[in-house]
């Protein structure tokens, strides 16, 4: 076999993207198939879809506390002087006999359907009633809802749980479980296979129980390198040491393209005598790169390798040539596995730390290279240090003692000892800066949202909080949030949101986008047995609400129209219980915890209620010019624009998107 010598050193930009076009090519540059697996097996796992509940949780009135369950008004006019006695019942799917009864219950237990508090069993005493039946004595009025756990407090059925390209993490399990989910689809993890050359390696397991004599070298880097593959989402698979022979390594290659997904040849991928790894790729497929423009890590491979399945099927593999270093090898894993690896699974490459610090020594370069520097990382008082370590490719504990990687461009003569640097770190802080915090009032679509902006940006999150449209103003007005949602009718100009920015945020240049159009109304039991038609049903003294929070846009006006028809709020039964989410309150009404709610039609629709529509408002995305145009809330922007995201908003019943990315304010 001849020698290899090196058919292009390429700068690493290019070579990546030489390797990038190649897959591309053929269709190998998206996400893996997905699969679906236990909730108990999915931890670290890359959701492919989204998740949507599939049951409320909890999914019944829950007592929160180990006490007694009774009914709210039974407890009125309690006091220290003034006991109230309740007499114990057994459980019971009827109304109690009782006069004011009370049952047992223990935390997690469902409430009977007449109770709607818990008293504490300490807050009690057992007495006996008037007739000599068992009782409870207590000393303090409950309000209504006490030490209860609503249907829907923490999940409500159709609320979206998880977006598509989210990491589960163990709490994330927990969601999906308390959901109603037993399995969820993932994307499949990338299978790795590691093969290790060279005639003068031994295994660490026999180097264990042997001593090496010179010239025998312990093959370490693929466990390295298959702990980094791990790390980063795959299945490695370390291949038995395979001998400098070209044929044993031909062999080796030929049957791992059979069943993986990426194929690392450890070392050989040099210029010396008993290097084959490049003779290997051109014989089984296609070389597309040999030699890199970066240092450590110089002698990189990249093609693919031309395979049969087990079906005797063609398929295509790539394939990387890793040096045999292993400094070399480990931060090529870094540069090419770790992207591609992300890519498949739906993920962004990983994006380190990077903070600017002051170099205490000079740092060499050669001029044709990018050279990555590990550097040592330290604060000596208000100042950041960084100190070059040990440079040399085979000298593993400089990347064990590394806190980071200073990386110098091609063609630079190095870094002058005060001079700035930035440095990459590996013992990062989790990067959250590419969240985009909205908070304000709720609606549907900002779930929407969420998961349009997983799927297309890989990368961009949105975390919504729920307070209300006052709260979002808020928050904007302290700097704690990129947007808000909000939907303020002004009772004196019938406009919406713009006399409140004026008020919230004078000093404050704001632009305003209409998000949606959508209808408000009454959400009732199904079939309306209450025959719901008009906002003044809201005095019927057997309509028992469930209200929004205040600040709720959905709230001002409700008592908007209250004011109109001189309905006084306090006549208006459950007007005092409050909800923050359309769907609590459409929860709060298919569990009878109340007969009316005002909401939108699309939550109506979710838990299959009947939907009084009253209404027609503007639903606003309140957004500070900073964040307006910076490049984190660009792809938000841009799917107002979207046919596709359009199109799914339009399909929630009540929705209209005629008006959505129109701004009212242009500041």
């Amino acid at each position: 076999m001849k020698r290899t010598i090196y058919l292009e050193d390429l700068p690493l930009d290019e070579a990546w993207e030489t390797f990038t076009a190649a897959l591309k090519d053929i269709g190998l540059w998206e996400p893996l198939a997905s699969e679906k697996v236990g909730i108990a097996e999915a931890h670290d796992r890359i959701t492919a879809e989204a998740i949507w509940a599939r049951i409320s949780s909890p999914h019944y009135h829950a007592s929160a506390m180990d006490g007694f369950a009774i009914r709210a008004r039974d407890s009125e006019g309690a006091t220290e002087t003034n006991p109230i006695i309740l007499t114990l019942v057994e459980p019971s799917d009827v109304e109690p006999v009782a006069d004011r009864p009370a049952q047992a219950v223990n935390t997690g237990h469902p409430l009977p359907p007449w109770a709607n508090a818990v008293v504490m069993i300490e807050h009690t005493q057992q007495v006996e009633d008037s007739e000599g039946q068992r009782a409870i004595e207590i000393r303090a009025a409950l309000p209504p809802w006490h030490h209860v756990r609503p249907m829907g407090e923490d999940m409500v059925a159709t609320e979206l749980v998880l977006p598509a390209n989210h990491r589960l993490r163990p709490v994330d399990l927990g969601a999906l479980a308390g959901s109603g989910h037993a399995t969820v689809s993932v994307y499949r993890q990338p299978r790795v296979a590691i093969i290790p050359t060279g005639s003068e390696l031994v295994a660490v397991e026999k180097a264990a129980d042997t001593e090496l004599t010179p010239g025998q070298i312990i093959e370490y880097n693929s466990i390295v390198l298959a702990a980094q593959v791990e790390k980063w989402g795959g299945l490695a698979t370390r291949w038995p040491i395979v001998p400098d022979r070209y044929e044993e390594i031909l062999s080796a290659v030929k049957e791992t393209a059979r069943d993986y997904d990426l194929i690392l040849i450890n070392a050989g991928s040099s210029a010396g005598s008993e290097d084959f790894s490049a003779h290997v790729v051109q014989a089984t497929g296609q070389l597309l790169v040999h030699g890199v423009a970066i240092r450590p890590g110089h002698p990189v491979i990249l093609g693919m390798i031309d395979g049969l399945d087990a079906r005797q099927e063609q398929r295509i593999v790539p394939v990387i040539g890793v040096p045999g270093y292993p400094v070399s090898a480990a931060l090529t894993g870094e540069i090419f596995v770790e992207p591609l690896l992300a890519r498949w699974l739906g993920q962004i490459p990983d994006k380190p730390t990077i903070i600017e610090a002051t170099s205490t020594r000079k740092i060499a370069s050669h001029t044709g290279d990018d050279d990555f520097v590990r550097v040592a990382v330290g604060q000596v008082g208000n100042q950041i240090l960084v100190t070059p370590i040990s440079r040399g490719a085979g000298v593993i504990t400089s990347l064990v003692r590394a806190d980071g990687i200073v990386r110098i461009p091609r063609f630079s003569e190095g870094i002058g000892a005060g001079s700035k640097v930035k440095v990459h770190l590996y013992r990062s802080p989790v990067d959250i800066g590419r969240t985009i915090m909205a908070i304000g009032s709720h609606d549907l679509t900002l779930d929407l949202l969420a998961q349009f902006l997983a799927t297309r940006t890989l990368g961009i999150r949105l975390s919504s909080a729920n307070v209300g449209s006052l709260g979002g103003l808020i928050a904007l007005r302290r700097g704690e949030a990129h947007l808000a949602g909000s939907h303020l009718l002004d009772p004196v100009t019938g406009e919406y949101n713009v006399s409140y920015i004026e008020r919230y945020l004078p000093e404050n240049p704001t632009f305003l986008i209409t998000l949606v159009g959508r209808e408000q109304g009454w959400i009732v039991p199904s079939g309306n047995p209450m025959k719901l038609s008009s906002w003044a049903d809201a005095a019927n003294p057997d309509v028992q609400i469930i209200n929004r929070q205040r600040g709720a846009g959905t709230r001002v006006l409700l008592d908007y129209e209250l004011n109109r028809l001189s309905i006084d709020p306090n006549s208006v039964r459950g007007y005092e219980r409050e909800e923050y989410t359309h769907l609590a309150v459409a929860a709060a009404v298919a569990s009878g915890a109340a007969n009316a709610g005002l909401g939108i039609y699309a939550a109506a629709r979710a838990l299959n209620l009947h939907f009084v529509p009253l209404a027609t408002e503007r639903y606003d995305l309140v957004i500070p010019q900073a964040h307006y145009e910076s490049e984190l809330l660009q792809p938000l922007l841009d799917l107002l624009e979207d046919e596709e995201f359009q199109a799914t908003v339009a399909a929630l019943p009540g929705y209209d998107v005629s008006l959505m990315g129109q701004r009212v304010i242009d500041d």
